[in-house]
C-alpha cells in the first residue's frame, strides 16, 4: 500500500522538477539572447509543453532518474557559445538542487512544528497528515538530489557532457559527440538497469541529503 501512496507522492514531484529543470535550460538561454526557447512555447512551468512519455515513466518506474524533453536552443545566439552552453547547461540541474534545498527547509519546518522527532517521522511513513507531507517532501529532496547529479553525469545527452565541452578544449568535442544520438541513451538504460548508476551517483545523493535532512 505504502507503494501506491509514493507513486501518488511521486507524480507532483515529477512535474514540477522535470518542468522547472527544462524551463531554466530555456529561461537562460533566452536571456542569452536566444528567441528559440521563446519561439517553441517552452518558456512556461506547464508539464505538457516538457514531459517526455519515456522519461516520465524511468523516473516513476526508478524513483531515481528520469527525462524531460530537451529545449530546443541555439548557441549561436550566445556571445560566448561555448560559455553559454556551460551555463544553460548548468542550470537544469541547479534548479533540482535549489527546490532539494527548497523542500528540505519545509520538511524541517514539519519536524520543527511537529511532535515526533526527525527519526520517528522518517520512519513512520504515512500514518497522519503530518506524516505524509513529511514523506512528501523527504522524497521530493531525494528526486531532485537524483535528478540534479544524474543530470551532471557527462554522458550524452545530459547536462553534463555540455558542461564538460565548456570545460575542455574545442578538440576534445568530437569523441564527447560520439556519443551523442542512442548510443549514450543506451549506456544510461544499461548503467541504470545493472545498478552501476546508481552506485556512481548514491553516495553523493546520500551524502547531501545527510546534510540537508
Amino acid at each position: 500500500m505504502s507503494t501506491v501512496y509514493e507513486l501518488l507522492l511521486l507524480i507532483p514531484v515529477l512535474l514540477l522538477s522535470l518542468s522547472l529543470h527544462e524551463f531554466m535550460h530555456g529561461y537562460v538561454s533566452y536571456k542569452l539572447g536566444d528567441p528559440t526557447p521563446k519561439a517553441q512555447g517552452r518558456l512556461t512551468l506547464n508539464p505538457l509543453a516538457h514531459l517526455d512519455p519515456i522519461g516520465s515513466l524511468v523516473l516513476v518506474l526508478t524513483r531515481r532518474f528520469g527525462w524531460a524533453k530537451p529545449v530546443p536552443i541555439n548557441p549561436n545566439y550566445y556571445k560566448k557559445p561555448r560559455q553559454g552552453m556551460m551555463l544553460v547547461s548548468l542550470a537544469g540541474p541547479g534548479s533540482n538542487f535549489f527546490l532539494a534545498a527548497v523542500f528540505a527547509l519545509i520538511a524541517r519546518v514539519i519536524v520543527y512544528f511537529s511532535s515526533a522527532s526527525l527519526y520517528q517521522l522518517q520512519m513512520a511513513g504515512y500514518g497522519n497528515l503530518v506524516q505524509t507531507f513529511f514523506v512528501f517532501f523527504q522524497l521530493a529532496v531525494i528526486i531532485n538530489l537524483s535528478l540534479g547529479f544524474f543530470n551532471l553525469l557527462p554522458v550524452p545527452p545530459l547536462d553534463g557532457s555540455k558542461i564538460l565541452m565548456g570545460i575542455l578544449p574545442p578538440k576534445f568535442d568530437k569523441y564527447i559527440r560520439k556519443l551523442e544520438g542512442p548510443y549514450g541513451m543506451i549506456l544510461l538504460l544499461l548503467l541504470a538497469y545493472t545498478g552501476v548508476l546508481w552506485s556512481i551517483i548514491g553516495p553523493l545523493v546520500n551524502t547531501i541529503y545527510g546534510i540537508l535532512l
